[in-house]
């Protein structure tokens, strides 16, 4: 008997779907497994979490940069949502992460807010003060304090974005004195001041630097973002309402005080470099209120504090701001950066020179040399 292999059974027709993709060279479609597409509302939904989680994360900062706002309602809706986040982010542990990379970064102070104005207690006008002008103050006739190499002027520089050309012209001014030498280097905090701690508190950086790197004396420059009529850190029943006036003059002399007083009890010098004429006269004429106020409180402690004006040591033939300068030597130098605010490297230049003849009328920087002398002289 003869056995053959049964024909298999034949296949269904294929659709005309199918068809298509064979005569295109596709893969077929699968039957009655159409892709179901993802719905809007929970594209939203993922959306919406992202969102939130990025938040929360982020909750410290954000509530930080609502308290930094001017004063309004804008402010108070956002330091009441942002307040929130921060509370909620801290009770599900999201805060810690930015907190770690922060205190890695050497930065974990950026998302506190610090509004405490730690400084001493006014102290009373000296007898023989009197109101600075357009000069730096002369140090009293008492005995000079002096320094040499073995025990060389210890310097730290400090201050808002204005500090930084002057700042590091004075650091290269020194770099070959045997009886300065520079501490800290430059500490410029862009963006901040005295009149709010909330965003920088100089305060108390002032304080702990005083005590990390003991310095002899403080070179700084501060106001040129104090022109403005909003204050925090302000005593209990004190209230500020336009820069300028009666009530912002005698609280920013208070703080101005307060840091003079500081570095002086803390064993340092002071040395202040006062606001330059700007491009705008209306900010000059701040500048120059906030150089007022700066000049009177330095003028009540002529033996521990200098002020050095910029305004008219930058000045031109005209008698106010100018970009260009002619130098002693004939040579004429664009003292001013782009903006017709901040010093140019020839500028900071400019303003370093007085830093450093203050520092030599203030100081006995020399007389280590004569007694160095005698001793290499033969007997």
């Amino acid at each position: 008997m003869i056995t053959r292999d049964r024909e298999p059974a034949p296949s269904p027709a294929p659709t005309a779907a199918e068809r298509s993709v064979r005569s295109t060279g596709g893969e077929p479609p699968t039957r009655g497994r159409g892709r179901r597409p993802t719905s809007a509302w929970r594209a939203f939904a993922i959306a919406a979490l992202g969102v939130l989680i990025g938040l929360l994360l982020d909750a410290p900062g954000l509530h930080k940069s609502a308290f930094n706002q001017p004063a309004g309602w804008q402010r108070t809706v956002a330091l009441d949502f942002t307040g929130g986040l921060q509370r909620v982010s801290h009770a599900v542990y999201l805060d810690r992460p930015r907190s770690a990379l922060k205190s890695a970064l050497g930065r974990s102070h950026d998302d506190r807010i610090d509004t405490k104005i730690d400084i001493p207690i006014a102290a009373p006008p000296s007898p023989s003060s009197a109101v600075v002008g357009s000069a730096a103050s002369e140090p009293s006739g008492a005995p000079r304090r002096a320094f040499s190499p073995a025990h060389p002027l210890r310097l730290w520089v400090a201050g808002d974005s204005l500090i930084v050309s002057p700042g590091y012209a004075l650091l290269r001014a020194i770099e070959y004195s045997k009886s300065i030498k520079s501490t800290g280097g430059v500490d410029s905090q862009i963006a901040t001041g005295l009149e709010r701690p909330d965003v920088f508190n100089w305060f108390t950086t002032i304080r702990q630097e005083l005590q990390k790197l003991k310095p002899s004396v403080v070179v700084l420059s501060f106001g040129g973002n104090d022109d403005k009529g909003y204050m925090t850190g302000l005593p209990e029943g004190v209230s500020v309402s336009q820069f300028g006036d009666e009530a912002w003059a005698k609280e920013y002399a208070r703080r101005v005080g307060g840091v003079l007083d500081l570095i002086s009890r803390g064993g340092a010098y002071t040395v202040w470099i006062g606001l330059p004429f700007t491009r705008d006269p209306a900010q000059t004429a701040r500048f120059e209120r906030i150089n007022a106020v700066v000049a009177q409180e330095i003028a009540k402690r002529p033996t521990t504090a200098a002020f050095i004006p910029t305004d008219l040591l930058l000045a031109g033939s005209n008698g106010g701001f100018s970009q260009y300068l002619m130098l002693s030597s004939g040579e004429m130098v664009d003292a001013r950066a782009p903006d017709g605010v901040h010093l140019s490297e020839a500028g900071g230049q400019i303003v370093a020179q007085k830093i450093v003849e203050q520092l030599y009328k203030a100081f006995d920087l020399t007389s280590w040399r004569r007694r160095s002398s005698k001793v290499a002289a033969p007997g």
